[in-house]
């Protein structure tokens, strides 16, 4: 036993100092941006306060949006999906982990035995039938010398890491689908409420028409143009109907209800552009979960290359076993029954035909392409920044524009009217007149909605209210 205990101990501090064979890793720096491009001449409203932890969408001020994104983060199937591929990471790193300690075991058997007159070297007082019990304990232990364990345990909590990324995006993206045809439903209200007024409007005005056309002042081609108008406006209530069900159908499986069942009741109220400042360039990666994802992924690949050079050396485990056997007489459990053993055992592949060298060809493959994917995002992530920034830029001075053209057409129409009721110009004028007008009111209900959303877009593309130290607390428990 003294022996086996020395080497126990050569064992253990053996594997104290142990190598690790996975190639040394250097997260990439982020590209030396100092400003969005697209971020000049781009002014937050005011205070600019950073985004609010846990609920970015509270921006909008809207409790009706507060309770469905509180329901989505409940309820909604496809961040359960990611839930579970998070709760299935844990479990591979808990196998992983399981590997650094021994491995102990019991079995036993009994069994009744003949064996052959046949036999070589059977003496002649052996008997032909026998029995033999045994029950015993039984133990091995792999010393990591060459690091595969602790890679494969390294690469485990990095996937376990990612996988948690992975469900924060999801999260995310659901809250920003949601949050986006919500305020798609909000603008489609206000330009609801719009064409309700719109089409009393042109009722009072098609009565007039009608009425002048019975006592001979106006023309059948101004009734038909008055009624077109009227017809006109009512069949895009219908239109407008129609395309708000099937966002609130949208916001129902979204929030994990069927569409069947759930209802919102119409706010004509174009929802508030809401405050979203942009982060800097080299706080974006830290923000962003996708990229995040993307690190964590490539770190994981990293140490499966460790893994897979650890399988050119040899395997060394300390086994032990001890128990007791008899030939199934009573007193099983005596000293005289007892047995033991315990030393290293090692194993050296020295021929299998180049499988090892492919498989390190493999996770080297793995490792570049996660390589690739994570600078594929980091692209992505820069893009999506600029792409919400051009958009609010061009909206924003698209909106001042529209405006002067709403109060424009308003006024143009107002004056129309006035002298048509004169006898100054003709229905057509009038018709015109309303159309723009009509047409300028909704293009900028719809401007603002679109605004709305650009701004959700931003919320997204710089991560929400999430970073990268969120990642520490992924656990295996």
């Amino acid at each position: 036993m003294r022996g086996a205990s020395r080497f126990l101990a050569v064992a253990l501090c053996a594997a104290t100092a142990a190598c690790s064979l996975a190639p040394a890793y250097r997260p990439p720096a982020p590209p030396p941006i100092a400003q969005y491009k697209e971020n000049q001449g781009w002014t937050q409203a005011a205070p600019a306060d950073a985004l609010p932890r846990g609920g970015w969408w509270r921006v909008f001020a809207d409790p009706v949006l507060d309770g469905l994104e509180d329901r989505l983060d409940a309820d909604n199937p496809t961040l359960a999906q990611a839930l579970a591929r998070y709760q299935a990471a844990q479990g591979y790193l808990g196998v992983a982990q399981s590997a650094q300690g021994p491995l102990v075991g019991l079995n036993g058997s009994a069994t009744r035995n003949r064996q052959s007159d046949n036999r070589p070297l059977r003496g002649s007082n052996q008997p032909d039938e026998y029995a033999a019990d045994t029950f015993g304990l039984q133990a091995s232990y792999e010393i990591d010398l060459w690091g595969r364990i602790r890679n494969e345990v390294a690469a485990q909590k990095a996937d376990l890491q990612a996988s948690a990324a992975d469900l924060a995006s999801a999260k995310l993206s659901l809250e920003a689908e949601l949050a986006d045809d919500y305020v798609a439903i909000r603008g489609l209200d206000a330009e609801a409420g719009l064409l309700t007024e719109t089409v009393t409007a042109y009722q009072r005005t098609d009565a007039l028409i009608g009425k002048r056309y019975t006592d001979g002042l106006s023309s059948r081609l101004d009734l038909d143009r008055s009624r077109t108008l009227l017809e006109t406006a009512r069949a895009q209530v219908s239109e407008i109907a129609g395309r708000r069900a099937l966002l609130e159908h949208a916001v129902a499986s979204l929030a994990g209800e069927s569409a069947s069942t759930f209802s919102l009741p119409p706010q004509p109220v174009v929802a508030a552009t809401p405050n979203a400042p942009a982060v800097i360039p080299s706080e974006l990666l830290q923000r962003r979960p996708d990229v995040a994802s993307a690190e964590r992924r490539m770190a994981a690949a990293n140490a499966q290359i460790g893994v897979a050079r650890a399988a050119f050396y040899p395997a060394i485990s300390l086994d032990g076993v001890a128990g007791y056997q008899n030939t199934g007489g009573a007193g099983l459990l005596t000293a005289p029954n007892s047995f033991w053993g315990v030393g290293p055992s090692l194993f050296l592949t020295l021929f299998d035909s180049g499988r090892r060298k492919s498989i390190e060809q493999v996770a080297k493959a793995q490792y570049d392409e996660a390589a690739g994917a994570y600078r594929g995002q980091v692209l992505q992530a820069f893009q999506d920044v600029e792409d919400a920034l051009a958009l609010e830029n061009r909206l924003a001075a698209e909106a001042v524009d529209q405006t002067q053209a709403v109060r424009a057409a308003e006024e143009a129409q107002a004056i129309a009217v006035k002298r048509f009721q004169r006898g100054v110009i003709s229905y057509l004028d009038v018709v015109t007149a309303q159309t723009a007008a009509w047409q300028a009111e909704q293009a900028g209900f719809d401007l603002a909605t679109r605004r709305s959303q650009a701004s959700i877009r931003l919320v997204r593309a710089i991560g929400g209210g999430w970073t990268s130290d969120q990642l520490k607390t992924a656990r295996a428990d």
